[in-house]
């Protein structure tokens, strides 16, 4: 059998149009970001790998704390006057993380730290080398400059001036910003007055913060206790690990009362335990006082 194939068929196949040739993406700009942009401790999209003195920067070691991103480079008075600064925000707070970018050598990066070996382990670390060189370029920084970022990985401050208004700004900042951090929030709700023998609900919420979980490892506790007065009647009296599941960061405990006409006070605790990044576990205890009036 001989395949034949008309002189149509040939034309509708030349005039197919080919796929495009898939464009190679352009490489992302190496930018300072600005207030409200987002910064992970590894740095922005479009910024290059660099040679560290010490580990690479750890999201373990950074979580829930605030990140300096410091540049400096050797031959930089202020860059000298303000490596004590950041130093002694390091020194004086477990909440600060420093990332410090040298233009230079190793051998400069080791006269401009302020991680101190193993003075700041789990501190931070410091990058330097070509790559670092040749960011600070793109970036148009001289130094000192300073990229303040908060627990929520957002940039919070931008400081590229060394004068001491500016500098003193950014200390301001930081100690502010390591002040506010909390590892988790309480929440508290009930009724002030209520009917006689009508239930109520009295409830106490914790929610942790983002970088921390619930532990469930042997030995931590996770209950609820109320200590109501004997004319209270609550449907229970206690909470264990089975009645307080955690829902987005968050544990509810809550009781329902009722009880005769009457001025009265309830006083609760809740008791749990949290892990870190670093698998560190920590210990919470919240107290709650209800006080209401039954008509």
């Amino acid at each position: 059998m001989k395949l034949v194939i008309s002189a149509a068929v040939l034309g509708s196949l030349a005039l197919c149009p080919r796929p495009a040739a898939s464009q190679p993406k352009a490489p992302t700009a190496v930018v300072l970001p600005v207030v409200g942009s987002d910064l992970a401790p590894n740095g922005a999209e479009g910024w290059p790998t660099l040679l560290w003195l010490y580990d690479n920067p750890a999201m373990v070691d950074a979580a829930g704390k605030i990140v300096i991103h410091w540049f400096c480079a050797p031959k930089v008075a202020a860059c000298t006057d303000d490596l004590a600064r950041i130093t002694t925000l390091k020194e004086n707070s477990n909440r600060v993380y420093v990332i410090a970018y040298i233009n230079g050598t190793k051998r400069d990066a080791q006269k401009l730290d302020p991680i101190r070996e193993s003075e700041g382990v789990g501190r931070g670390t410091v990058a330097f080398g070509g790559n670092a060189t040749a960011m600070f370029k793109k970036l148009g920084i001289v130094g000192p400059a300073s990229l303040v970022v908060d627990v929520d990985n957002k940039v919070a401050l931008v400081v590229t001036g060394s004068s001491p208004a500016e500098l003193d700004t950014r200390d301001a900042k930081v100690n502010a910003l390591a002040a506010g951090i909390k590892e988790y929030t309480a929440m508290v709700a009930g009724p002030k007055v209520v009917k006689a023998n009508e239930k109520f609900d009295l409830t106490i919420s914790i929610k942790l913060a983002g970088w921390l979980v619930y532990s469930k490892k042997p030995g931590t506790t996770l209950d609820f206790k109320i200590s109501p007065p004997k004319d209270i009647k609550c449907s229970a009296t206690t909470l264990g690990r089975d009645a307080l599941k955690p829902v987005n960061q968050t544990i509810t405990a809550t009781v329902s009362c009722s009880g005769p006409k009457g001025s009265y006070e309830v006083r609760g605790q809740i008791n749990f335990g949290y892990d870190t990044p670093n698998g560190a576990t920590g210990i919470g205890t919240d107290g709650a006082n209800w006080k209401f009036e039954i008509k």
